[in-house]
């Protein structure tokens, strides 16, 4: 899951990936941009129909339709790692808007299982959005042996 993105490529490359992955993505309002910009629709290519995409109208709506068991949320700031997590069917990876990341009272928020991060060499701030994305989901994706991959 998605909070409030702000940059379309990174979304379209998200798109791609859960295309890709089977994994499901919400978006959570406001966006940084418009679905349909040009720049969304050329970085998901043609894999937008082949995608699960929701959009929410604020993190409210986000909760009430997931009602998730499991909640990760990927900060820089977070002690532990995401590859020490032993992911299940169903769990949520929550990241933030680009610029920001997950802000404090998100953070605090009691469905949140737990913090977790991406390591990365000192001295920097974070990895794209969508990179970062793509890197949880592929782990756990993995850990359960890839289901329904060629």
């Amino acid at each position: 899951m998605f909070c409030s993105p702000r940059i379309a490529p990174n979304t379209g490359n998200a798109i791609r990936m859960v295309a890709g992955t089977g994994a499901e993505l919400h978006l959570v309002e406001p966006l940084g941009f418009d679905l349909s910009e040009p720049k969304l629709r050329r970085a998901g290519l043609d894999y937008h129909d082949l995608a699960s995409v929701t959009v929410h109208s604020d993190l409210a709506a986000a909760w009430a339709a997931l009602t998730p068991a499991r909640v990760f949320a990927f900060t820089a700031h977070a002690a532990a790692s995401f590859a020490d997590i032993a992911y299940q069917p169903g769990d949520v990876l929550m990241f933030g808007p680009e610029p920001t990341g997950l802000d404090r009272e998100t953070l605090a928020d009691p469905r949140i299982t737990a913090q977790v991060r991406i390591p990365m060499l000192a001295g920097r701030r974070s990895l794209n959005l969508s990179n970062a994305a793509a890197v949880a989901v592929y782990e756990a994706w993995r850990q359960h042996g890839y289901p329904g991959a060629v």
